[in-house]
């Protein structure tokens, strides 16, 4: 079986994200698990969660918030 692609990462994380918005607030490591959970370690591990969120952030599709700890949101406005 193949890897995952950035694509499909940066995906699925953003539609996490955008799922748990205002209920919850997630950590990269939370979406990372959450990521190799949904697509297997085999198929995605953690460079390529973390390059998947590094291109959701510089692409301002998400975005960083600090409350006490580093967490992954939607940008201000966003839905």
């Amino acid at each position: 079986m193949s890897t995952v692609s950035l694509d499909e990462v940066c995906d699925a994380i953003y539609e996490l994200v955008k799922a748990t918005h205002g209920k919850k607030n997630l950590k990269p490591m939370d979406l990372t698990k959450a990521m190799i959970e949904q697509f297997g370690e085999d198929r995605c591990d953690k460079k390529l969660c973390k390059d998947a969120i590094r291109h959701l952030v510089d692409t301002g599709r998400c975005q960083y918030k600090y409350e006490g700890g580093s967490y992954i949101t939607l940008p201000s406005g966003a839905k």
